[in-house]
Order: C-alpha cells, then structure tokens, then sequence
C-alpha cells in the first residue's frame, strides 16, 4: 500500500463506523481526527473507534494540517456547504450521498473542485464491489443479449419521525437518502445500452410526501435510449427491507438480491436461455472497497468514477424525478 490515507471525520454520525472506521482499521489508515456539535459524542466517539484525537469544531478539523481526506456524513442539506469548505482548506473529500442538496448547489462544489485542483469523491459504494464489477462484466460480455430493461429497487422500513432524513430543511426524503443508489445503479448499467442515451430521461415519476415537502416513496420511469426502458422504486415507508437489482436481455436476466450491500447477500441470480447459475461475489463489505479505491486514486491516480463531475448528473436526475412527481426538488440547509 503507498502512504496511509489520514482522516478527518465531520461529525460522528452512524454510518461512519461502517463506512469509513472499519474500512480504515482494516486497510492500515489513519483516523486523525473526529469534530461533532457536541464534543462529549465526539470523545466517546473518538474512544471507542480508535480516533487519534478530538477537535474543537468542523473549521478546526479543516484547519489541522494532519488531516489529508475529509469525510462528510453530515445531513443533506449541510453536504454542499462543507463540501465547498473542506476543498477550499485544499483538503480532499469523500462525500456521502448525495453530494449536495440538489444540482445547482452540485454544480457549485463542482466548480470549486476544479478551482482548487482537490478530489471530491461521491461514496456511492456498491459500485466498487466484485459484485457490481461482475454485473458489468457480464453485460459487457453480451450475455443476456440485447438489453431490455433496468429496474432498480431502494425500500427501507420508516425510520422515527424525528430523523433527519424526515425534515425539509436538512433536504430529507427517500430519493435523497436511498432512491439516488438506484439512480445511480441505473444509469451505471444504461453505458451497455447500444445507441442509448448518456444520461437517461425521467419519462414520469410519481410520488407521495410523508411530511411536507419530503417524499416518503417515489416511484420513476426512465428511457435509457435504444428502446430500453429503466425504472427506480424509493421508499422509506416500505414494511421490510427490498434492495433489489433486476436487469432484463433478449436472452436472460440477472439480479442481484441486495445490490447494495453486498456484505449481507452476495449471490448474483443469473439465467440465460432457460439456463439458471447462482454466483457468489464475497463478504468484505462494499465500504472496503470503496476506501481502498479512494486510496488508489489519491495515491496513484486511479480514475475513480463518481468525482464531482458525476455528482451533478447525479443531482440533476434527482431533481428531474422530483419535477416530474410534481414535488420540489430540495434546497441546501440555510
């Protein structure tokens, strides 16, 4: 491994121990420092996962020269603003998703990654897991034949009313927190798409809003181009867990039980011409793969795919399936 990525956490939200403490321990990182709104969360954070020390506030974090990669888990609405804060302290950044709170605030930090020459890294982490890499390679390869349909499924029971991911302000709702995975997953499978469109079209969505201006479940019909239909199914107020990948050919199918962790199913379901095999892919979690490609990139140049100039395309799909559900798009946290 070339030199050690060195970490500065904003905040000690819950998916940080998954998403980057583990991976960090595992591939020989370094956590160098941890900020939160409350610094007694930040020392019991720090203390139980190994981070070297605590700072003040989210500017100091950005301040400490020890710090190299920032990682911003911070709610959606407050992605945009920190995003711009940390490239502009010349540190580079992994993001959660969605990068910003929709695609002009995206296309903003963008334009500030180009400015300061820093790397700014959307954690869309299912697409660097053998498993993904399999479903392109198969694709790739022709085996389903001609492409039918992409369907990309993102349920998820509803979380207590008092969470973030359920207010306005902090740019809440389903396609924010999950529903953008499957936009994602989409449009990723639509580059084998013969003739297809570069970036798909949301033909129609439609939608429900669990509390104002915050969709519970969202619904989107996409035309990948060349007669290849795609479709996306959000929900935060699904009875179970439904992770689910379903792609169509002229001769088969594929899908993928829980596309998006890996880690907890790793079976890729795969028929062709009546022909039914069950690949397994492995259990190292997607979050490991993902931080070892963040390392590749900054240390070695490794192109890696959701930069900052994805992260708008992906903002501006987002908007684009709100639009069309008649709902308004989201807006940065003021």
């Amino acid at each position: 491994m070339s030199e050690p990525l060195r970490i500065g956490l904003l905040g000690a939200a819950r998916i940080t121990p998954d998403a980057v403490v583990g991976p960090a321990h595992e591939l020989g990182h370094r956590l160098v420092a941890v900020a939160a709104r409350d610094e007694e969360r930040a020392r019991d954070f720090a203390a139980e996962h190994g981070v070297e020390r605590v700072v003040a506030d989210y500017d100091a974090l950005l301040a400490d020269p020890e710090v190299d990669l920032v990682y911003n888990p911070l709610a959606n609405g407050l992605h945009g603003r920190w995003n711009v804060a940390a490239l502009r302290a010349g540190k580079d950044v992994l993001t959660e998703k969605p990068s910003a709170a929709d695609a002009a605030e995206a296309r903003a930090v963008h334009d500030v990654a180009r400015e300061t020459g820093r790397a700014l890294l959307e954690g869309f982490h299912h697409a660097h897991h053998p498993l993904w890499l399999r479903v392109h390679e198969i694709l790739a390869a022709g085996e389903l034949g001609g492409l039918v349909s992409v369907e990309a499924v993102m349920h998820m029971p509803a979380p207590d009313d008092d969470d973030p991911r359920w207010s306005a302000e902090l740019a809440g709702g389903s396609v924010m927190d999950v529903g953008c995975y499957a936009l994602h997953a989409v449009r990723d499978l639509a580059a084998h798409v013969e003739g297809g469109h570069a970036i798909p079209v949301v033909l129609s969505a439609r939608g429900e809003e669990r509390f104002p201006g915050v969709d519970g479940w969202l619904d989107a019909d996409l035309d990948l181009g060349g007669g290849v239909s795609g479709r996306i199914r959000s929900s935060m107020v699904a009875p179970d867990v439904d992770f689910r990948l379903e792609v169509v050919g002229e001769r088969g199918s594929l899908s993928a039980p829980c596309f998006i962790k890996p880690q907890l199913d790793d079976r890729l379901l795969v028929r062709v011409d009546g022909a039914e095999r069950v690949e397994h892919l492995g259990a190292r979690t997607s979050y490991t793969y993902q931080l070892a490609a963040v390392a590749a990139h900054l240390n070695d140049g490794v192109p890696f795919r959701t930069d900052a100039a994805d992260a708008v395309v992906a903002m501006e799909l987002v908007d684009a399936c709100y639009t069309a559900a008649g709902m308004a798009p989201r807006r940065p946290t003021t």
